[in-house]
């Protein structure tokens, strides 16, 4: 159970499009905001793990076209938001827009995230704890990994409304962006290599 429960920190802790985001909206708006679009992640990422387990995900992604489509969009929605990200100027955020992000959003980001199905594919399918009991299995994964999952993406947060708090300089924002920008593409191309 320690070596599942690591795991699910490190895949979680590591920049990826959920997280990358929790800070952009952090260091955009606010902690309420922030607080809104983590639950619709929450229920996002839940919505995937729950598709995991079923053996729906399997099924869906089996078929070529659908996968293709699935990685088309989330490629597009992620290149779309590293682009917000490097283009925000001097302001550290992914987007600036009059429509805040919230639940929706959130469970629409992971629905196409492939980080989201990868972490609940290895962690559901390695790392046995309770290998003759698939329920007890499932529920104790379920809750070990909500909540390492939760405060990670509280901690993202935070980090993003302290950005936003510290009114860095233009070019020094600027920079950051940038950084974040390419760690999200760099996110993006690793999702694209390990699907060929």
């Amino acid at each position: 159970m320690i070596n599942f429960s690591l795991a699910v920190f490190f895949l979680i802790i590591t920049p990826g499009p959920g997280v990358l985001s929790v800070a952009g909206v952090g260091s955009a708006y606010d902690y309420k905001t922030g607080f809104r679009y983590i639950l619709g992640l929450f229920v996002g990422t839940n919505l995937v793990a729950l598709a995991v387990v079923s053996g729906l995900a399997a099924i869906l992604l089996a078929s070529p076209v659908l996968r293709a489509v699935l990685m088309f969009l989330s490629t597009f929605y992620l290149l779309f938001l590293a682009y917000k990200i490097a283009t925000a100027g001097s302001d550290v955020s992914f987007s600036k827009s009059k429509t805040k992000p919230g639940l929706i959003a959130g469970i629409l980001l992971q629905l196409i995230n492939p980080k989201a199905y990868a972490v609940n594919t290895a962690m559901y399918t390695g790392f046995l704890i309770y290998p003759d009991s698939f329920a007890l299995e499932v529920s104790v994964k379920f809750l070990i990994m909500n909540l390492i999952w939760f405060p990670i993406h509280v901690f993202w947060l935070y980090l993003g409304v302290s950005l936003k708090k510290l009114k860095l300089s233009q070019g020094l924002q600027s920079k950051i962006n940038i950084l974040m920008a390419f760690a999200l593409v760099s996110v993006v191309c690793l999702a694209l290599i390990s699907s060929f």
